[in-house]
């Protein structure tokens, strides 16, 4: 392959596949990360399946795997066919998905989520979603028969904690199923992005009605994961875009949140963003503003290719760059970059099947 020198690193290797450190004990071999997809691929009880361990370990060339977002608990569920991490079957499931990467030279990260208010009582045994605030998300639920959006109901104190319990068991069984580590998934609108965004959080007690308390829920799941898995990290998206209107007192939220997070020895921060691009109000990208406060390793994420990563890495902007859709139509993702070779092209197609 032919590399112009401004992608090459002091040893001459292209910056993308330098090796790159998340601890003392865990280091990925290149620098190319495959973001967490949804793919609503498990089975009717939410457990992986051979085809999902299948599907992993054909990617275990990258650096390292986010897995799709996994499910805490039944109530934290908002789309059809999403793992869980809550019964002993589903942490079987995962465990046949970890081996398999780890048997093909991959790492693998959990990414555990709640939805919140982003879900339907037909997920949730005819329950209304949980939320911080009775605040209603417009428009259609995904991949239903024209389900709409209701209004969800105000957890209470005692759900929080029992929330917050229930990603510290999340992180306890994947460790159990072999993770090497956890992302929380604390961006694009779910349950942990709620409490940190004006629109949808309007409580006035300790969990919200001010930055620090709007900022407690996310920090107590921190604490909470980090007593039951060594390496943690966290997605999240300042701007409010997906499933959230953006309010321009959020960036004070996250210009408080983000230096906090230096304090706690996390494994990165991920942008969790789908087009990373300028943002007036931050006066850069999501990934550059998460780098102006946040000084450990970072994940770029949103729209980028391997050029475009590998400017971003060259920059400083980013330590990791997470690969999305072209990983889904291309398993051998990583050797095609690196041979030079032409990558075939994502569809909608390739969302059914598991290649």
């Amino acid at each position: 392959m032919t590399t112009n020198t401004r992608n090459l690193t002091s040893n001459n290797q292209d910056i993308l596949f330098s090796r790159a450190k998340l601890s003392d004990t865990l280091n990925l071999k290149n620098r190319i990360v495959m973001a967490p997809m949804t793919r609503s691929m498990a089975d009717d009880n939410l457990v992986p399946t051979d085809a999902m361990a299948q599907y992993y370990g054909r990617r275990a060339g990258t650096g390292l795997i986010v897995a799709e977002a996994t499910i805490i608990t039944p109530l934290g569920q908002g789309y059809p066919n999403t793992p869980g991490l809550y019964s002993q079957a589903q942490i079987d499931g995962w465990k046949k998905v970890t081996d398999n990467v780890h048997y093909h030279g991959g790492k693998i990260f959990a990414q555990i989520w709640h939805c919140g208010r982003v879900s339907h009582p037909v997920y949730l045994n005819g329950e209304k979603p949980l939320a911080p605030s009775p605040v209603a998300l417009t428009g259609r639920v995904p991949r239903t028969d024209g389900l709409q959006y209701g209004m969800p109901r105000e957890i209470t104190t005692a759900e929080i904690k029992d929330v917050i319990q229930q990603f510290a068991q999340a992180a306890a069984n994947a460790h159990k199923a072999g993770f090497d580590g956890i992302e929380l998934h604390a961006a694009n609108g779910y349950l942990l992005d709620q409490f940190l965004h004006f629109e949808t959080n309007l409580r006035t007690d300790e969990w919200g009605g001010n930055i620090q308390n709007m900022t407690r829920m996310l920090f107590d799941v921190i604490e909470a994961v980090k007593q039951e898995i060594e390496h943690v990290s966290i997605r999240l998206s300042p701007v409010g875009y997906l499933h959230i209107e953006h309010d321009p007192r959020d960036k004070a939220v996250f210009d408080y949140l983000l230096p906090r997070l230096n304090e706690y020895n996390l494994s990165y921060v991920h942008t969790g963003m789908y087009e990373d691009s300028h943002q007036d109000h931050l006066n850069a990208t999501v990934t550059q503003y998460i780098r102006s406060h946040y000084k450990g390793t970072v994940i770029a994420n949103g729209g980028y290719d391997a050029d475009s990563g590998r400017r971003a890495l060259e920059n400083g902007d980013a330590d990791l760059i997470a690969i999305g859709r072209p990983l889904i139509a291309n398993p051998d993702y990583v050797e095609k970059v690196r041979n030079n070779q032409t990558l075939v092209e994502f569809d909608n197609e390739h969302l059914n099947s598991l290649i």
